[in-house]
């Protein structure tokens, strides 16, 4: 089930159990502590695919290490297959205490950069390093006699930029120009991320984040606009970079994890903010809705995390 399947499921499903009445609470005492923890459908079925994509992640972090023989391209790729444990238990302790939730977006956040960088890196090195990936991209631009009168624009060693881009930004010339263009795509969201990531600190401390809220005198929705044109870009960069060198790297299938990590990276993020928009919107009402309102993006990456 793909990432829209689960979010529309997840909706309908907060509808029907808003409808109904509220589930039994199990509760359990903490070591001896007063306080008990409110156990419900929602954090057990949570916790099934959070325990499930736990172990097919560890599991396949031990395979690499086992047969660690290449460590140029293997230390990245266990960086990105760390993305699902972060994820998983930072949803999962989310919805336990929503009270954490806030520090828990802020480490995911951080990660969120490294992933990127651990992916980029990933790809250059499967294509032999910075130096061969220039070369390779310098050799596109030779132009023979076999070469086709209407073959793609990366074979003459131009990159166009589609409507309406083209109309403010130059023309591409692979090799240093366009590996460095792309790179700065690429740096500009890991660094906006992490500025961003510690603004919402400061604004939280401050009590003008107003998490959820597109409210001016909040400082959310004008991070979450910043935060959108950043990754925007730094997607569009990695959708050149693929098509440039996706005959290059088609024993390692670059299309299936190209796609698995914008859906975890960027997908994530859209879908936050449009549930909180739905929210503000007022398409829920109810107790129990606003008492998810900080916890259905949790329960649903900790579903989502699985596939």
């Amino acid at each position: 089930m793909g990432w829209r399947g689960v979010f529309y499921s997840s909706l309908f499903l907060l509808t029907l159990v808003e409808s109904s009445s509220r589930s039994e609470k199990i509760l359990f005492s903490n070591l001896g502590a007063q306080k008990a923890v409110e156990f419900s459908w929602p954090v057990f079925s949570a916790s099934i695919f959070v325990f499930v994509a736990l172990v097919l992640s560890m599991y396949l972090i031990f395979e690499h290490l086992a047969s660690y023989n290449q460590p140029e391209e293997q230390k990245f790729l266990i960086g990105l297959i760390l993305m699902v444990p972060v994820y998983a238990l930072e949803s999962f302790l989310s919805l336990l205490d929503s009270g954490a939730a806030f520090n828990c977006e802020v480490i995911r956040d951080c990660y969120e950069a490294f992933a990127l960088y651990c992916f980029e890196r990933y790809l250059i090195a499967c294509l032999g390093g910075e130096e061969r990936t220039i070369q390779f991209m310098e050799s596109q631009t030779v132009i023979t006699a076999s070469t086709p009168l209407l073959e793609d624009a990366y074979s003459y060693g131009v990159v166009e930029h589609p409507f309406p881009l083209n109309w403010f930004l130059k023309d591409w010339y692979l090799g240093p120009k366009f590996y460095h263009a792309v790179k700065i795509g690429i740096v500009q969201y890991m660094i906006l991320k992490m500025i961003c990531a510690l603004l919402a600190m400061i604004l939280q401390s401050f009590g003008v984040y107003g998490e959820g809220k597109f409210e001016w005198r909040y400082g959310y929705p004008y991070l979450a606009v910043v935060l959108n044109f950043s990754q925007t870009w730094a997607l569009y960069c990695l959708l050149q970079f693929y098509a440039v060198t996706k005959e290059k790297l088609e024993p390692i299938r670059p299309l299936a994890k190209f796609l698995t990590f914008k859906s975890i990276v960027f997908l994530t993020w859209w879908q936050g903010v449009a549930v909180a928009f739905l929210f503000s919107m007022g398409a829920f009402k109810g107790s129990l809705a606003q008492e998810l309102k900080t916890r259905i993006q949790d329960y649903i990456i900790c579903i989502e995390v699985f596939f």
